[in-house]
């Protein structure tokens, strides 16, 4: 995929770098940040992606954080993704400042007119970094995310929903729980629709019934699916008659 560099700036001995390209995910252009420690010339890196909060893009983390020696001694590259799809042409994307344009929420949205574009989970998750691989000297098996904000929900999701993907995770103000919040409220019944039941992830336990794990009070299911329900996560629980740890029925 061609990348077009904006700017480049030296900064600690390294770069600090902008770079547009055609989105696939987002059917758009998008910028992002991208700084290559010095160590960046001889050697594969690790990679830090940070995802801004609301109303930020590409800018706002490497113009204002301060980050850039930190990292230049540490041997980092830092990556920092807009916060969401521009100039798409969606009715409505530039009416506030906390839904659509630089509201993405990193999520990837299953309604109209959004879904065609607004797909920021996808990019963070899988289109960024495999260009971030093939374009830069950083070592994919050495990956961390962190963020800011509506960017932590990002971060959270990104996560938890790819568990061992990241080295590291970090959340800094995070918005702890966005279905719950105005701010999630309306953009997810703007994104994904106002079924509140396909905002979040079923949760399935298979537990075979003879584990012996089980029955000595070592595993304690029930204490997990009574957290789920007074919060309200749906969850399935099966118990499989004749089944134990090994996944086989006994002999």
């Amino acid at each position: 995929m061609a990348l077009t560099q904006i700017s480049s700036n030296k900064c600690f001995g390294g770069l600090q770098k902008v770079f547009e390209h055609d989105s696939v995910e987002l059917n758009c252009k998008m910028k992002f940040a991208v700084y290559l420690p010095p160590k960046a010339e001889v050697e594969k890196c690790p990679a830090l992606y940070w995802l801004s909060g609301l109303i930020c893009t590409e800018q706002n983390f490497i113009s204002k954080s301060g980050y850039h020696q930190a990292a230049s001694e540490h041997g980092l590259a830092v990556i920092a993704p807009d916060t969401s799809p521009r100039g798409c042409n969606i009715k409505g994307e530039d009416e506030s400042w906390d839904f659509g344009t630089g509201a993405g929420f990193y999520v990837d949205t299953t309604e109209d007119p959004w879904k065609t574009n607004y797909r920021m989970y996808s990019y963070v998750m899988e289109e960024l970094p495999q260009l971030i691989n093939a374009s830069f000297p950083v070592d994919p098996q050495r990956m961390s995310i962190c963020g800011h904000s509506m960017g932590d929900h990002g971060v959270l999701i990104c996560a938890l929903k790819n568990p061992g993907n990241y080295k590291s995770v970090s959340a800094f103000a995070l918005i702890c729980s966005p279905v719950l919040c105005p701010w999630g409220k309306r953009v997810f019944s703007g994104y994904l629709g106002t079924d509140q039941s396909k905002w979040k992830l079923d949760i399935l336990i298979d537990q075979g019934k003879d584990d012996q794990f089980l029955l000595d009070g070592q595993l304690l299911p029930d204490n997990f699916i009574a957290a789920c329900t007074e919060k309200k996560i749906p969850i399935v629980f099966r118990l499989q008659e004749g089944y134990e740890l090994a996944g086989k029925q006994p002999l």
